[in-house]
């Protein structure tokens, strides 16, 4: 699948698709908004999906251990 063909589908398609792929290890962080730049101001929402892969404290960590990380990188 080329990127082009990416751009006819709707992102929670996408997301959906990921998360059933049994290949697919990791979580998912969307804006809830779904926002259409990367610039903003204030407080935004987030959802984070994971699959049967991770058990909730299993991506817990995962997520902290990239949260350090990028913390670190500042």
């Amino acid at each position: 699948m080329n990127p082009r063909e990416l751009e006819l589908f709707a992102t929670q398609d996408l997301v959906d698709e990921l998360l059933r792929r049994t290949t697919f290890q990791g979580v998912v962080v969307q804006a809830v908004d779904e926002a259409k730049n990367r610039h903003w101001d204030g407080e935004r929402l987030f959802a984070v999906r994971h699959n049967a892969n991770l058990d909730t404290e299993e991506a817990g960590r995962l997520l902290d251990v990239v949260s350090q990380y990028i913390a670190s990188r500042e």
